[in-house]
């Protein structure tokens, strides 16, 4: 079954309106934010991010010197701290050995490049390298996170057992290169999968996207 994305699109952002995501002052800051969100809320990342804020250390080379701890100690309201400081020095060492801690000349590297070379550094998983390319570098990267994995799933439009890449090509084979596309279209989704496309019990009932459901109501939960 074909994927009706400008269809999803549309019925998404006439319910929502834009979302303005992400939530970032810069886009360095937007990094750190990539990394320290795994697995957690937003809310407890910009605490984090708030401390290295008011620190001054809001930049590569600054927080790169940090001792480990100190880092560690910073980052704790983002949860699982000891390993996100790990993961966070080795995406500063990787921005600065390769790049001299410049983002806008990380981000002249062509986006199929770029996204093999973050993948390369620890901790650094597709979906966080595709958010530091679409949300900081503003390339044409589209990010699928498991709100998209479910929704689509829900409705028919992909098998359960796509995967990252696949339903990633869904996205950008399906439509134009456009970031600002991208990132409304993502953050849209997060949107829906907040409100109604919860995993255990969906609220399909006054869901932007209920008319579009297959006959007899939404495929198996994941």
């Amino acid at each position: 079954m074909s994927v009706p994305l400008q269809e999803i699109y549309q019925r998404l952002l006439a319910a929502f309106g834009p979302q303005h995501w992400w939530p970032a002052e810069f886009p360095f800051e937007v990094v750190v934010g990539a990394v320290l969100v795994q697995n957690t809320s937003w809310q407890n990342v910009e605490r984090a991010i708030r401390n290295l804020r008011e620190a001054g250390l809001l930049e590569p080379h600054a927080l790169a010197a940090l001792p480990e701890d100190t880092l560690q100690d910073l980052v704790r309201p983002a949860g699982y701290y000891r390993v996100k400081a790990k993961r966070l020095g080795s995406l500063l060492r990787f921005l600065i050995e390769r790049y001299g801690g410049s983002l806008e000349a990380m981000f002249r590297t062509p986006a199929a490049a770029l996204r093999g070379e973050l993948l390369a550094v620890h901790g650094i998983g597709k979906e966080t390298a595709d958010s530091i390319l679409l949300y900081a570098g503003g390339l044409p990267v589209f990010v699928v996170d498991t709100y998209t994995h479910r929704v689509l799933a829900r409705h028919g439009w992909i098998g359960f057992d796509a995967d990252y890449d696949q339903i990633q090509e869904y996205f950008q084979g399906g439509l134009p290169e456009d970031p600002a596309l991208f990132n409304e279209f993502h953050a849209l989704l997060v949107r829906l999968g907040k409100d109604y496309c919860h995993k255990a019990q969906p609220r399909c009932a006054n869901c932007p996207l209920r008319e579009l459901l297959p006959e007899g109501g939404p495929l198996e939960a994941i």
